[in-house]
């Protein structure tokens, strides 16, 4: 199964966000099983890196946990292609449109994410974090 990990999920983890640092953490944690891959698209790594450090201020620190990240997911390219189609999705969030035009070009199985109403008109499977946990056990 391949998923594409949304940018809150990460950041929960990394920032140790309560009170879903620890569902976040079992997410990422799928990515141990033989049968998934988890992604977390190019994009969203410049985001995540932005993010933590406007919170941590410790580039070391920040650095550190992106490599960490980078043990667990694959990061999924955003290409032209993806961008394009990013573009003619009528959705509100023009990174949700890229994000989830990552995922649908790419073939993966579907997102995971802790706002699923950001992605309502999404053609490909969206669970929130307790719902993939729940449906992979």
């Amino acid at each position: 199964m391949k998923i594409l990990i949304d940018t809150n999920i990460v950041l929960d983890v990394m920032l140790k966000r309560e009170p879903f640092h620890k569902l976040s953490l079992e997410i990422l944690g799928l990515a141990k099983r033989d049968d998934v891959e988890e992604y977390v698209s190019a994009s969203a790594i410049t985001d995540i890196y932005y993010l933590a450090y406007r919170q941590l201020r410790d580039k070391g620190m920040v650095k550190n946990l992106m490599k960490e990240l980078l043990t667990v997911v694959y990061v999924a390219s955003v290409s032209e292609k993806e961008i394009q189609n990013a573009i003619n999705i009528e959705w509100a969030d023009f990174e949700d449109s890229v994000q989830y035009s990552v995922a649908v070009l790419q073939a993966m199985d579907g997102v995971v994410t802790r706002n699923p109403n950001d992605y309502k008109a999404a053609e490909i499977k969206v669970w929130k974090p307790e719902e993939l946990l729940t449906s992979m056990r």
